[in-house]
This record gives C-alpha cells, sequence and structure tokens, in this order.
C-alpha cells in the first residue's frame, strides 16, 4: 500500500467516525436535554451558575429566560458551544441581538468533541472584552457541564493563573455537576501550556485557588 493510498484510508476512516459521532450526539439530543430538565425539577441542580462577576455558566437558554438574563444579571454576551440543530429550542444571534446581546457560536459535538483551541481563544477573548466593559457573559451548551465548562476552565486559566485542575475545582465549587471526559481535559490541558497566562499577586507569587475563591465570594 502506497502512503498516498494510506492517507486516503485514514481520511474516509475519520469522516466516518466524525458522521458516526454527529449522528450519535443529535439522536441522544432530545432525550438528554429531557433529562436535564427533570434533574433541575427533582435536585438542587440549577440551570446556570454564576462563576465570577464576568462568567455565568448554564444550560441550554430558552427564550423565556432572556429578560432575566439582561435586567437581573447583566449579560451582554452569550457564547454557545452548540451545534445549529441545538439552538432549536433556544434564541438565534437576530434575537440576542435584538436584546441588546452579543452572541457567538462555537459548536463542538455534544458527548465527544472539545472545542478546538482557535475557538477556546476565541471564546476566552470574547470574555475579557466583555469584562473590560463591566458586562456578563452567559456561556453554555446544552447541559452547561462539559463543553461550556472546557471554556470557562480556559477562562480561568488566563484570568487568574489557574491549573487545569484548579479550574475544574473551582467550577465545580459553583457548579457541582461540571463533568469533563478526556477529550476536554486534553484541551485544558493544552490551552494552559500553550495560552493561559499566570496572574501574579505584588509579592509575586501566583494566587492559590484558596485565595481565588475568598476573593471572588
Amino acid at each position: 500500500m502506497t502512503d498516498e493510498s494510506s492517507t486516503d484510508q485514514t481520511e474516509d476512516q475519520y469522516a466516518s467516525s466524525s458522521s458516526m459521532r454527529h449522528l450519535l450526539a443529535r439522536a441522544a439530543f432530545l432525550p438528554s436535554l429531557a433529562y436535564n430538565l427533570v434533574m433541575e425539577r427533582v435536585t438542587g441542580r440549577q440551570w446556570f451558575n454564576r462563576v465570577d462577576q464576568t462568567v455565568i455558566l448554564g444550560a441550554l437558554p430558552f427564550p423565556s429566560m432572556t429578560k432575566e438574563l439582561v435586567d437581573e444579571h447583566n449579560v451582554r454576551g452569550v457564547i454557545s458551544l452548540n451545534e445549529d440543530y441545538e439552538l432549536y429550542f433556544s434564541n438565534s444571534s437576530d434575537d440576542w441581538l435584538k436584546s441588546g446581546v452579543q452572541f457567538m457560536q462555537l459548536s463542538a459535538v455534544d458527548f465527544f468533541d472539545a472545542p478546538e483551541q482557535e475557538k477556546l481563544i476565541r471564546g476566552v477573548r470574547f470574555i475579557l472584552d466583555m469584562e473590560t466593559n463591566g458586562y456578563s457573559v452567559y456561556v453554555h451548551c446544552k447541559a452547561g457541564r462539559t463543553r461550556s465548562a472546557t471554556l470557562v476552565g480556559c477562562y480561568l486559566m488566563e484570568k487568574y493563573g489557574y491549573t487545569p485542575e484548579q479550574a475544574i475545582e473551582f467550577m465545580r465549587s459553583k457548579r457541582a455537576h461540571v463533568l469533563l471526559h478526556p477529550p476536554h481535559m486534553e484541551a485544558l490541558n493544552e490551552f494552559y501550556k500553550t495560552c493561559a497566562s499566570p496572574r501574579v499577586t505584588p509579592d509575586g507569587d501566583n494566587k492559590t485557588s484558596q485565595d481565588l475563591k475568598t476573593e471572588q465570594n
């Protein structure tokens, strides 16, 4: 087998695997969304939680939530990690704009894929730009626990100098059901190695996870 035919076979296998991931995620969307709605009703799980003064990490925002998010939580930016079909029950970009909210979509396949590094970088910059203007950003996927948590973890590492482990610990202190799978951990680790900037205190020491929890509570 030539190198060229081997490459073609590998690309075909990847395309087939990607198609299967998309199909499985699409098939599971409605049942898993219904599961999240039930869990909110029967447990102490909340649809969204504020992580710090800028970021709210949450599940799919329904149009009925728009006024609360804008008026009560100062949300002027929304980042979705959903694919297009998942946003059927949410606002469109135009709907958000009508409410004075900027919308960014950084799609990733549910259950299987983490956001690409380029998307994570764009998302973190979007959040930091919103923070500069004193606004809040609602970061979501379907359940607000995996894809969106990956982006929020990157934001925490960039802003506060957390390690990936500290970022996860801090997110879980705010939203206990955050759940990151191996691809999402790999994405966090890659961002930490290549992009995250440590935050240093005036005496030259990096702030610890506990320091930052105390500061933000």
